[in-house]
């Protein structure tokens, strides 16, 4: 069976790149050589995208280890394969990780026991109910990768299939 998905390095500073490499090549099984361009949305740093081929569960391998990396902002996403979701997953050095499930058009789901648990919660605390959508869909990750998402419009992407 096999996955396929996208690497989005939006924001890596110079030193952090071969860094990069390596632990990506540490999850593909293959050496990998990333085409680096300047992150306009962060002078000094650099951005970089790789399509990818592997077995389900890659995307979730890439982000643990990319998360050691904290100076990085990236998102890493899965395509839905027979018998698993897609998946995404985004990473700020102010937020942390966010993980979600993804509809064929990349929209993030939110199971029905999470929503319900909102709901819940905004009932019996008084929490804000929009807030707890805005956090299970993860809104401030969004919010916060949207420019470097825009300031990397054009730029270079490889394809990787990993072994095995």
């Amino acid at each position: 069976m096999s996955a396929r998905g996208v690497l989005y390095v939006h924001s890596a500073p110079a030193a952090l790149c071969p860094h990069v490499e390596w632990a990506v090549a540490g999850v593909v099984g293959v050496p990998v050589k990333l085409d680096w361009v300047a992150q306009p949305a962060a002078p000094g740093h650099h951005r970089a995208e790789l399509n990818w081929q592997g077995k389900p569960g890659t995307a979730g391998a890439m982000a643990s280890a990319l998360n050691a990396w904290q100076r990085l902002r990236f998102e890493v996403t899965e395509e839905g394969s027979p018998g698993c979701d897609g998946m995404r997953y985004s990473y700020t050095p102010s937020l942390g990780v966010f993980t979600a499930i993804t509809s064929a058009a990349g929209e993030v789901l939110v199971p029905e026991g999470r929503l319900r648990a909102a709901m819940a919660t905004a009932a019996t605390e008084g929490t804000d109910l929009a807030a707890e959508l805005d956090r299970l869909t993860g809104r401030a990750w969004d919010e916060e990768l949207e420019p470097f998402r825009y300031a990397g419009d054009g730029a270079p992407v490889r394809w990787l299939h990993a072994v095995g």
